[in-house]
């Protein structure tokens, strides 16, 4: 029988309205079917409004309010994309350390598409591989990033992927890294600053 390591572990997925419906949704799915208990946590208190090809779509449940849960309860973080949705988070103060703490515990960590802007909020990009959509490598280059355009990229514990069309491989990457559960690697990256929401000078290219 293949290895199964996640089955009733807690994965936080952390969104809020102008979520991508489908890097939410198809990414939780997978997560379910392995035995994971995903929870949506929101800075919103009953439920988020997602995107969908262009345009506002269904409104969906959220589980936990960010404001009354604790990094601490969970195994693992997935950040869902759109540009709406991650541009919100990294504005909120409390979003953005709920997010920093998962990488000060070395716990592992996915984000899709836009939702790497949250990661340079919270400051710990510098000196990591990763990939986005293609609009935010200048931004994440900016922070002291490695950016390369490829569908999934792991970096001890961090995985990335551009978008929507990556899901298939970022799936399959997501559940490996967080089967693996705590990499030490996570820590360094937020033991590199230890003031969050600030910008690191670009590196020398």
């Amino acid at each position: 029988m293949p290895r199964n390591d996640l089955i009733g572990k807690r994965v936080a997925i952390l969104a809020t309205d102008g979520v991508e419906a489908v890097e939410l949704i198809d990414p939780r799915n997978a997560l379910d079917k392995v035995g994971a208990k995903t929870l949506v946590v929101s800075p919103n208190h009953d439920k988020i409004r997602s995107w969908e090809h262009g345009e506002w779509a269904d409104d969906l449940p959220i589980d936990l309010p960010l404001a009354k849960c604790s990094p601490d309860d969970f195994e693992a973080l997935f950040l869902p994309g759109g540009v709406i949705n991650s541009d919100r988070l990294r504005l909120d103060v409390q979003a953005v350390q709920f997010v920093r703490r998962f990488f000060e515990t070395g716990k592992p960590v996915a984000a899709i598409c836009h939702a790497p802007w949250i990661l340079i909020e919270a400051n710990v990009v510098r000196n990591r591989t990763l990939t986005s959509w293609p609009s935010l490598q200048t931004d994440l280059r900016n922070a002291g990033a490695d950016w390369v355009d490829r569908d999934v990229v792991t970096d001890m514990g961090l995985v990335t992927s551009r978008g929507p069309a990556d899901i298939p491989a970022f799936i399959a990457k997501v559940i490996e890294e967080f089967e693996e559960g705590i990499h030490a690697g996570q820590r360094m990256s937020a033991e590199e600053s230890q003031t969050p929401n600030r910008y690191p000078a670009p590196r020398n290219v």
